[in-house]
């Protein structure tokens, strides 16, 4: 036993190892003695496969294998060697077989490749020969002939090969020596014989010990007592009715199937011809697996029979007699597969999420799949459920990928439950199924859109800063910052104002403000165009027009054109005394700023010196006499007019239009400011003597007028028709006059009027009627400063229309 120690220090020192590298079809194979410490290296994968070492890691190269109990084998992606990561025990993993070889695979991703690697594992001596018996008994009678041979039992190792056991010696003595039996193939079976005849009487026991040895380095052994009892003769030993048994077996049997029966028989009888049966040196695995009946011979099935584990089972069966003779049989069952695996799914490797701007065909996954059991009922049918943008595509051995066959939309589907359906071709067949969950990684490829195709804004005028107008709204289907709505104003310009200044937009709601206040009478409608912009990258946008238009509100007062505005001076008309009714005496001219009904004017006599002595028409502002003109009728008549707009609220303005019945001036005994009536009599002397120096440069004037109209053959006009010409300047700015629709009626021309008035009672002449007169078919455009130079900076009150000095 000492030596048998010493020799596994030796050998455990001095193991050989072979490495042995070649490439067939493409595969790597390598050879390595069991045995090895974990960490020990193979041989460097990715020198040997003409691979980078940074290409291990990019493509997440991996040792992978049919196995699912251990991993023998890994990688070091630092330097590419395979390396061995558990002990590897070749006796347990391939027992008595010749060759001993482990299948790996070396996984490469981007794309899929797998590289197979044939690892050979070479038996090392590390099992010394052991006997199934410590003691063998043996009763041979003192008859037996010189030469006669008794089989022993057989010595096992679990090494092969030369490290198997190769002989036998035995202690020496003067009557048995040891015989090495070679017809079995494969096997050295061990012999007793005889070679001097025994004398029961002189030695009735005798004690040997039997050594068996393998052809290991150093070399191992194993003993056993031989221990012979001289008897009287039984000599016939056992025979099998067949050297050799073979039974099938289906895998998973129940308990106590009878497998086969081994029959033997003895010629001797008695208790010479007495047999029992038993198991020679059984494996450890078997022992729970099958029962034999001592007496009838009969195997039964004991334990789980798995044809995954072993496809097939050789047994030893011992006969022996009942003085101890033994003769030998082997029992080969064949294990016979049933489809009891289901085949097993395996995700390797996922892409998740996937942008929805992947292209068809891009890979998403890898899966594996397996099944443990054999032939048909090992292969399997992979799918996947139909109407999904997938498709599974068998890639190398039992791998497939799983790639795209369309376009995805993350804003149609986010997230995809693909369910993986494997089949086996067994029957019944096996199934299983794996969910997979895929989610759509969103990008910016949808721009904000409008809800409308355009929006309009309607606000009234003098509106108060910071009012809403309308609201905006955009809806991007994209997640996150890509379906963030920003709103803002594109840059333009309104009456070559920066928009800005009219509107602002609430970059997050869409709500539209006014920054100022409008005014109607200066703009009456503006469009802008309103950005809607994602936070995506890059940033998608779209463009919506906004139309604001600005309500009339009525707050201008009727603006009286003509006559001119009380304070400053008055107009004074002369009427005939011969004027009969219907007579055309003057005319209120006034406009307003306002639009449509606001705009609408209404005249109306509010008081006059004779109320039926004249009348006015309500649309026109025409002043007409109702009857003749008496004798009796005062010479001086005063009326206020009052104008007012159609608004709601009805805003006004009144003036004071002075006529004098005379057919000359001549004829007016006193002329004053009869709007002054009441005023110091102090001031009658300088009316007076004002009127009189203004009528005498004014007749002047109008000869001098008649007489250059005549020599220009111009046709004369009368001094004085009884109509007032308006001046041009006292229109307000933008005013219109369209064929008598707006509020000036611009049929009438009229030449010259007379002023009177002011405090000073001078007279005030208006230059030129063809400068000042507009023709109905235009639209006058004063602006108001040219407005206030005529009226002489007068300062106007709404409320009444009338202008103070």
């Amino acid at each position: 036993m000492s030596n048998t120690v010493s020799g596994l220090s030796f050998i455990h020192i001095c193991v050989f190892i072979f490495l042995r590298l070649y490439f067939a079809n493409g595969d790597v194979s390598y050879t390595i003695a069991e045995e090895m410490k974990s960490g020990s290296v193979v041989g460097n994968i990715a020198s040997d496969l003409g691979l980078g070492i940074s290409t291990l890691s990019s493509r997440k190269a991996r040792i992978d294998t049919d196995r699912d109990d251990k991993r023998y084998f890994d990688i070091n992606l630092s330097n590419g060697d395979l390396i061995v990561t558990q002990r590897i025990d070749r006796e347990s993993l391939c027992d008595k077989k010749s060759t001993c070889v482990l299948k790996e695979e070396l996984i490469l991703e981007n794309p899929l490749e797998i590289q197979r690697i044939s690892i050979q594992v070479q038996d090392i001596n590390d099992n010394a020969p052991e006997f199934s018996e410590g003691l063998i008994s043996f009763e041979i009678r003192e008859s037996a002939i010189k030469g006669a041979k008794f089989l022993l039992s057989e010595a096992r190792d679990a090494d092969i090969g030369t490290n198997a056991v190769q002989r036998y010696i035995v202690q020496h003595n003067e009557h048995f020596t040891i015989n090495i039996n070679t017809e079995v193939p494969g096997r050295k079976q061990g012999e007793l014989v005889l070679v001097k005849e025994l004398d029961r009487e002189q030695q009735s026991e005798i004690k040997l010990v039997l050594t068996a040895l393998d052809g290991g380095t150093p070399q191992r052994s194993g003993t056993a007592v031989i221990v012979v009892t001289v008897l009287d003769a039984n000599d016939n030993t056992p025979v099998f009715s067949k050297p050799v048994y073979k039974a099938s077996l289906p895998e998973n049997s129940p308990a106590d199937s009878i497998i086969v029966k081994v029959s033997a028989t003895d010629a001797d009888e008695g208790p010479n011809g007495e047999i029992t049966y038993n198991f020679d040196h059984m494996s450890n695995n078997y022992v729970s697996l099958f029962s034999i009946d001592q007496k009838t011979g009969e195997i039964k099935v004991k334990g789980a029979i798995d044809h995954e584990t072993d496809s097939s089972i050789e047994l030893r069966i011992r006969a022996k007699d009942g003085p101890g003779l033994t003769s030998y049989c082997t029992v080969m069952i064949d294990i016979i597969d049933v489809n009891d695996n289901q085949p097993t799914i395996s995700l390797k490797s996922l892409s998740n999420p996937i942008s929805e701007s992947a292209p068809p065909g891009t890979e998403v996954g890898i899966i594996n799949v397996q099944d443990r059991d054999s032939e048909k009922n090992g292969k399997v049918h992979c799918s996947i459920q139909k109407n999904l943008p997938f498709k599974l595509v068998p890639s190398i051995k039992n791998y497939y990928s799983l790639v795209t066959t369309g376009g995805l939309d993350r804003e149609l589907v986010s997230d995809y439950n693909i369910t993986i359906t494997a089949i086996d071709e067994g029957s019944p067949s096996l199934s299983s199924f794996k969910t997979i969950q895929l989610s759509v990684a969103d990008i910016n490829d949808n721009p904000p859109v409008f809800e409308e195709q355009s929006y309009s804004a309607y606000i009234n005028e003098n509106n108060k800063p910071g009012s809403t107008l309308c609201s905006v709204s955009a809806q991007d289907p994209d997640w996150r910052q890509n379906g963030t709505v920003i709103y803002s104003l594109l840059p333009a310009e309104v009456n070559s104002v920066p928009v800005s200044s009219y509107l602002s937009v609430n970059g997050d709601t869409g709500v539209i403000h006014a920054v100022r206040s409008f005014d109607y009478e200066q703009l009456q409608s503006f469009k802008v165009h309103v950005m809607a912009r994602d936070n995506g990258s890059p940033p998608l946008s779209s463009n919506v027009t906004v139309s604001v238009f600005i309500s009339d509100v009525n707050d201008n007062s009727p603006q009286i054109l003509y006559p001119a505005p009380e304070g400053s001076s008055f107009m004074t008309e002369l009427v005939p005394k011969a004027a009969h009714k219907g007579t055309l005496v003057s005319k209120v001219i006034a406009v307003d700023a306002d639009s449509g009904q606001n705009a609408w004017l209404s005249y109306h006599i509010v008081k006059a010196t004779d109320p039926g002595l004249f009348v006015i028409d309500v649309h026109s502002g025409e002043i007409r006499t109702q009857r003749d003109l008496l004798e009796s009728d005062s010479m001086k008549q005063n009326l206020i007019v009052a104008v007012k707009d159609n608004g709601q609220p009805s805003l006004s303005a009144t003036c004071s239009m002075y006529l004098l019945i005379s057919d000359n001036l001549a004829e007016v005994p006193e002329l004053k400011d009869i709007s002054y009536d009441e005023k110091n009599s102090k001031l009658t002397s300088y009316l007076i003597t004002a009127l009189v120096s203004v009528s005498t440069f004014f007749l002047t004037f109008i000869i001098i007028i008649l007489g250059l109209r005549f020599c220009r053959r111009r046709k004369p006009r009368l001094l004085f028709d009884g109509a007032v010409a308006i001046p041009g300047a006292y229109l307000p700015p933008n005013y219109a006059d369209v064929d008598g629709t707006g509020t000036l009626r611009s049929a009438y021309n009229y030449d010259t009027y007379l002023t009177t008035g002011s405090r000073t009672s001078d007279f005030k002449f208006i230059s030129s009627y063809n400068d000042n007169t507009l023709p109905a078919d235009q639209t006058l455009k004063k602006s108001p400063s040219d407005f206030t130079d005529i009226v002489g900076g007068c300062d106007y009150s709404p409320e009444v229309g009338t202008f103070t000095k």
